[in-house]
């Protein structure tokens, strides 16, 4: 999925709101060409204040259609490879 588009430059919310429903996992965001480093540090730092506050429901930190959800930790590695 694209959290923008480059012809318009236009930022998707959602990915910014609901990370998880936007991307499948941190890397995700990492490796997405067309976010600046700015948009990647807000958009895994709303996923990681997510899982941090529904810590005791892992389930709601997974979007429709994803096996597990994704951990605390998974999300600060992404942030600390930025």
């Amino acid at each position: 999925m694209r959290p923008t588009t480059a012809d318009d430059n236009v930022f998707d919310f959602d990915a910014l709101l609901h990370p998880g429903t936007v991307f499948e996992a941190p890397r995700d965001v990492l490796d997405h060409p067309a976010l600046t480093l700015s948009e990647k540090r807000a958009i895994l730092a709303s996923w990681a204040s997510d899982a941090s506050a529904i810590a005791s429901c892992p389930s709601m930190r997974a979007p429709a259609g994803l096996k597990k959800p994704v951990s605390i930790d998974e999300i600060l590695d992404a942030l600390r490879a930025l």
